[in-house]
């Protein structure tokens, strides 16, 4: 009787244990997400970057998002080596100490928090060439213009800065990335049927303007600062080489086409933002408000 308990007792610790779920974003929303950070405001200054360059610094565009790729891989190439690692500044205190740490958050922290205001104040801009002459009566002060639209802005975004899960986020990010692509649409049409055409032969080369070249195509892959975040609150981590795969394609294409399109239309004549160069429809001004939210 002994030898059959224990025998009982030995078959039901063999039994295979129930598999807790894996919760984390999947891979389409991680994708969702890294597109939205890589995707942005410099799809506007990127026929800009372009025309200051010429034709052939489309190959540092190329680079360039080369380039970002390989140090995007190299940070996943940090974090598997270490399970403690979850974030950028744990990646800084691993090769420097903690004095690499410190200086790696508030480099980080203070990248994240300009960019946010860079983002608001093109929001309010934007904003307020849909609706001119827009003001708010609040507690007998007058807030108008950009202004409003701005704190408007930061109100409307604040709530997705509660979301717990990454995966809530990518349905927002999921918007983002429809704009832009919208965008390039919207800039493709006012070429195509609008009337303005592609008629600008633009230069080969102008090497006084690739330091500028330079600098807009780097602003439009820094999204850096999130792929630890991104790569933590994965389903299987060992995808995220795919996703920023996925993510550097697309954007680079995404970028290409926006870059081409803008100096085919206006060549020289491009401003430090595509619709500043020329009237745009009210469409197109939704597409940069929702891609920049």
């Amino acid at each position: 009787m002994e030898c059959q308990k224990v025998n009982e007792v030995e078959r039901q610790n063999q039994l295979p244990q129930p598999e807790v779920p894996n919760r984390g974003t999947p891979f389409l929303g991680t994708c969702f997400n890294g597109l939205n950070a890589l995707s942005g405001v410099g799809i506007l200054s990127i026929p800009y970057a372009l025309s200051q360059g010429g034709w052939l610094s489309l190959i540092l565009l190329f680079l360039v998002a080369v380039l970002c790729w390989y140090t995007g891989l190299l940070l996943r190439r940090c974090m598997d080596s270490d399970p403690l690692i979850r974030s950028y500044p744990d990646i800084g205190e691993r090769a420097f100490g903690y004095k690499g740490r410190t200086l790696v958050s508030i480099f980080m922290y203070l990248e994240l928090y300009l960019v946010a205001v860079e983002f608001l104040i093109l929001e309010g801009d934007n904003l307020d060439r849909l609706f001119p002459n827009t003001g708010v009566k609040f507690a007998g002060l007058y807030i108008g213009g950009k202004t409003a639209f701005v704190l408007l802005t930061a109100l409307v975004i604040l709530p997705t800065t509660w979301l717990k899960s990454l995966g809530m986020l990518a349905y927002v990010s999921a918007g983002g990335v429809m704009a832009s692509v919208l965008l390039v649409g919207c800039v493709l049409w006012v070429g195509a049927v609008d009337g303005v055409g592609f008629h600008e032969n633009g230069v080969l080369l102008n090497g006084g303007g690739l330091p500028t070249t330079l600098s807009l195509f780097t602003f439009c892959y820094c999204g850096h600062a999130v792929f630890p975040t991104l790569c933590n609150s994965m389903k299987d981590r060992s995808q995220f080489s795919k996703v920023l795969l996925i993510c550097f394609v697309t954007s680079t294409i995404t970028y290409g086409s926006m870059a081409v399109l803008g100096y085919l239309m206006y060549g020289e004549y491009l401003k430090s933002q595509l619709l500043r160069t020329h009237w745009f429809s009210a469409t197109a001004d939704i597409s940069v408000s929702s891609s920049e939210l």
